[in-house]
């Protein structure tokens, strides 16, 4: 079961700079399937880049509506599709990915949804897939009906916040995590609305106790003030190694299945 990163940018300036990637991650070969989760700008191109093929993925999941996030599902529905000449494959969206909310989306259009199964997935509802169960996380960010992911194969749990600001049963909803992997957009004291900081990331950790953390989506401030020195730190006051992902970051989660 193979994590790979093809991009660890996040919020609006670090993808409209590219001052890292923004294309999501992957994960490969979780009960013989691939998943991508949140494409974002440039995620087309990085899978290419980083020699993982788009025609071969089973599954795309999008957290929310907001450019970040969903700009390349459509071309990546494309390749599932095999040229959107057959059906095949499922893509799980918030609400305002798949139908629209208010202003927002939906992000994908009825064509690109008529080939692929396709399903909305809210807080607390939970969607399965063969040996997979993929559950609707809580948030609280600018698109209200913005989901993070619980991906659980056979009792082993990756957790994704997607976007979201920290709340207090914002542990409770990620208890079970293995892999917590967290978008965190900024360090410091001063708040975000909608997003999380190193601080709040630390926090997390602490009451969750994943086997590891990670973080990811990170703002164009935290790229330049060395990510590596937060995780560091973090993970000598929590006890659980932290790390800040890398553009093209690939892990092996077969360790933590296992252990």
């Amino acid at each position: 079961m193979k994590l790979q990163f093809l991009g660890t940018g996040g919020g609006r300036f670090a993808t409209i700079s590219q001052k890292r990637m923004t294309g999501g991650f992957r994960i490969d070969d979780i009960d013989g399937k691939n998943i991508h989760v949140d494409p974002g700008p440039g995620a087309l191109v990085r899978t290419h880049q980083y020699g993982l093929n788009p025609r071969k993925l089973n599954l795309i999941l999008i957290s929310h509506c907001h450019t970040d996030h969903y700009t390349d599902a459509e071309v990546l529905i494309e390749a599932m599709t095999q040229g959107m000449t057959r059906k095949a494959g499922y893509v799980i969206g918030s609400d305002s990915v798949i139908n629209g909310h208010g202003d927002l989306g939906p992000s994908i259009s009825k064509y690109h949804q008529s080939k692929p199964k396709v399903n909305v997935l809210k807080p607390e509802e939970e969607i399965k897939h063969e040996n997979l169960k993929i559950r609707g996380i809580h948030t609280k960010h600018g698109d209200p009906t913005c989901v993070g992911f619980n991906i659980n194969y056979k009792g082993f749990n990756i957790n994704y916040t997607s976007d979201t600001e920290y709340f207090p049963e914002l542990a409770e909803e990620h208890k079970d995590a293995d892999v917590l992997i967290g978008n965190v957009i900024k360090e410091g004291e001063r708040k975000i609305k909608g997003h999380l900081r190193t601080r709040d990331f630390k926090q997390l950790i602490e009451e969750v106790q994943p086997k590891i953390a990670i973080m990811t989506h990170l703002g164009v401030n935290l790229i330049m003030n060395n990510p590596f020195q937060n995780t560091r730190t973090i993970t000598k006051e929590t006890g659980v190694r932290t790390i800040a992902a890398t553009d093209g970051l690939t892990m092996n989660l077969d360790q933590y299945l296992e252990s």
